[in-house]
């Protein structure tokens, strides 16, 4: 075994260099199979390039389905792959309208769906592998993604990266510059751990639900809990019909936590258990409607908010927002507004604008594309943006969209060996539309 040796005051280890098994060669490997990674997969194979989706949980979808999010927010306005992933849902009776746009959906449902549409489109998916580094030849070109799974460390060659792993794994470890919660400071939007609850008739607590038409659910149910004793650390807790007697609950603030750091995200992980338990033992206690409530399930992954921002050839910046910055090369328009949660509990434990406006923008394909690195594009929260506009397009509505644009750009870049910054947008914009076609 090598020798340990000491640099500063940190034990070093000094790994044995050893040859890493080429798994698998691709047109298009997308790292991270959430809501972006799958759009991107499914686009990229909708292209006819070999794709590759990478995932290291045990189901697809991220915090779709570990994460439990369950509820789908600036998804109304969008097309292609998003509206098509409606309409399937709709389908298997796996979905639940609010009065507004958004909406909830069987997490599990959703699992099946997605594998479903992986397979059709003919993208190989490997479960349970993680990224853990990359690879890069003299002329910055990504070449490599290296994985930890059962299988050991593997590597895994493509022409052309998606980077949708949400923190911006891929990015970083390449050798990206990165952005991380607010300017200057680094405060971070806080974590939040969803949980599925049963045992309580959809009829009578109606009025506390995101989905009804009653005003103010969060305001009512906070009500209920400080009522019961039990004050969470998010002041606007949710509760969301899935369907039948299932629901989801929203009610915690982890603040504080760095979304690259393994040790903070595992603590706040098992915080956030027990306070939802502590929540929902709580309300059980005031009997009546709540009489029979229960957790069925604690999601597999807290809900991440922000993580690296990675610098791309264009940066989606508050004042894009406050002007409705329109592009050329628009490949998802937002419409969901600023939604920065509280960075610091001491002022407030909620969720507000910071004092500032937004109208609906475009995000350009460029914001998708890494500048330090090339043959490499992100979707989801990790593309090119700063904190304030972060905040607007992270919602799961969007990153679909983005990684429908980074599949499409990558699998025609993979098939016509050049960059996607160097395709013709009419060309792009013309496969994107071809999408509509696969409802």
């Amino acid at each position: 075994m090598e020798r340990l040796t000491r640099r500063g005051t940190m034990n070093v280890y000094r790994e044995p260099s050893k040859e890493i098994p080429v798994a698998a060669s691709a047109d298009v490997i997308v790292c991270g199979g959430g809501p972006a990674g799958v759009a991107a997969a499914v686009a990229a194979a909708r292209t006819g390039a070999g794709t590759v989706l990478l995932e290291g949980h045990g189901c697809l979808g991220g915090i779709w389905t570990s994460g439990l999010l369950s509820w789908i927010i600036d998804a109304g306005n969008k097309s292609g792959i998003m509206a098509e992933v409606i309409a399937r849902l709709d389908r298997r009776g796996a979905r639940l309208q609010s009065k507004g746009s958004d909406f909830t959906y069987d997490a599990e449902q959703m699992k099946l769906l997605l594998e479903e549409m992986c397979e059709e489109a003919g993208v190989t998916v490997l479960l349970h592998a993680r990224v853990v580094d990359a690879a890069k030849d003299e002329s910055r070109r990504l070449r490599m993604v290296i994985t930890e799974s059962k299988s050991g460390r593997q590597a895994w060659s493509a022409n052309l990266f998606v980077d949708a792993t949400g923190d911006g794994d891929l990015a970083a470890r390449a050798g990206c510059r990165y952005e991380l919660g607010r300017p200057g400071t680094g405060e971070a939007q806080p974590m939040s751990l969803m949980a599925l609850v049963a045992g309580i008739r959809p009829e009578e607590v109606e009025a506390f639900t995101m989905n009804g038409v009653h005003e103010e659910p969060k305001h009512k149910l906070l009500e209920q809990m400080t009522k019961a004793g039990v004050t969470p650390s998010y002041s606007a807790p949710s509760l969301f019909r899935i369907r039948d007697g299932l629901f989801a609950i929203m009610a915690n603030h982890e603040y504080g936590v760095s979304a690259v750091d393994a040790s903070q995200i595992s603590g706040a992980t098992m915080r956030a258990r027990k306070e939802l338990h502590r929540l929902v033992d709580g309300l059980r206690q005031l009997g009546g409607r709540w009489a029979g409530l229960h957790i069925v399930s604690t999601a597999n992954q807290i809900g991440v908010r922000e993580g690296r921002r990675i610098r791309g050839l264009y940066q989606v910046t508050e004042a894009d927002l406050k002007r409705g910055l329109k592009h050329e090369d628009a490949v998802c328009s937002v419409r969901y507004g600023i939604d920065i949660h509280s960075t610091d509990p001491s002022g407030g434990k909620g969720f507000g604008n910071d004092g500032k406006s937004s109208m609906p923008y475009d995000i350009p394909l460029r914001a998708l594309i890494a500048a330090d690195v090339d043959g490499l594009l992100m979707a989801g929260r990790c593309i090119s943006g700063d904190f304030v506009a972060h905040s607007s397009y992270r919602v799961t509505g969007n990153a679909v969209t983005m990684g429908q644009a980074a599949g499409t750009a990558a699998g025609l870049a993979a098939l016509s060996g050049t960059l996607p910054q160097q395709l013709a947008w009419q060309d792009i914009a013309h496969a994107l539309n071809r999408l509509e076609e696969w409802k």
